[in-house]
């Protein structure tokens, strides 16, 4: 067995959580990538909310993507010290994706796409009937509209949107795709609607407009920003949305044109240089990366 110097890790999963918790036993430092993400209550998200505020509490270099994230931890009582905005190490990914030679799957449509996705808990059931309800409505209001739905495993999930979107022609249901078969379709696409937490960073480095199926978001930096709005389940809310923005020139190049709040790519560069920093390891040429 060996003792690790730190401990990293990212984001609100159960398994950053534990890692936290396990560095704590065995006196690590815990790196927390992604922090300082907050809603207003500890179950929504469920369980993702509880899980990074416990990594926050144990945590001893924070990692916040903005400067929203760095004043909640900041609010909190972190030691300004052990806090560094370092961008989402998402775009990161994002961006090194969309430049692989990888295809996507595009459906043969040459007029727009708006991808669908939806998976969170909070969502299941009928939140979910009035999302695919309202996505149907959109395909068949405009006509050069095809929906490209990206299926989550979940059992129920997929029961619930093929039940209320199969037999359409312009309704494509997929199976999940690889990473950058995923970000190749963002990219192909006109609009979003999704409850990922990720695509609502993902989405605006390619300039495309995302309408977000929640009722409160952790990332509201890209909805000051305009590159997000918050749409909630209920029917009308989406449908309206989604169709001014599909109806509306004026307004979808106001979202499609405003800044990403999250990041330029170098998040991991500059993590990388704070942790050798921790450990007492001197990495000069990296300075540059760190601010």
């Amino acid at each position: 067995e060996s003792k690790p110097g730190v401990v990293i890790g990212q984001g609100d999963t159960t398994t950053a959580f534990v890692a936290a918790l396990a560095a704590f036993y065995r006196r690590i430092p815990f790196a927390h990538v992604e922090a300082g993400l907050r809603t207003p209550t500890i179950d929504d998200p469920f369980p993702e909310e509880f899980n990074r505020r416990a990594a926050g509490l144990i945590a001893t270099l924070h990692f916040p993507p903005t400067d929203w994230a760095q004043d909640n931890l900041l609010r909190e009582g972190k030691d300004p010290a052990s806090v560094v905005v370092t961008g989402n190490t998402g775009i990161d990914a994002v961006l090194q994706a969309a430049e692989t030679g990888r295809q996507a799957w595009y459906p043969d449509h040459q007029g727009r796409i708006v991808l669908l996705t939806t998976h969170r808990r909070e969502n299941w059931g009928e939140p979910q009937v009035r999302i695919a309800k309202a996505a149907r409505e959109l395909v068949d209001r405009f006509p050069d509209v095809r929906l490209v739905v990206a299926m989550h495993p979940n059992p129920q999930v997929r029961e619930t949107l093929k039940g209320q979107l199969e037999g359409h022609d312009r309704i494509d249901l997929i199976d999940p795709p690889e990473y950058e078969r995923f970000v190749k379709l963002m990219q192909r696409s006109a609009l979003i609607l999704s409850d990922s937490g990720g695509v609502q960073e993902e989405a605006p480095a390619f300039g495309i407009p995302v309408l977000v199926l929640r009722g409160t978001t952790e990332r509201p930096e890209g909805v000051h920003a305009g590159t997000a709005k918050l749409v909630g389940t209920e029917y009308d809310a989406i449908l309206n949305e989604a169709s001014t923005l599909l109806g509306n020139s004026d307004a979808y190049t106001k979202m499609a044109q405003a800044v990403s709040p999250y990041g330029d790519g170098r998040a991991a560069a500059r993590i990388r240089y704070h942790v050798m920093k921790q450990l007492g390891i001197d990495t000069p040429a990296e300075s540059a990366w760190a601010h």
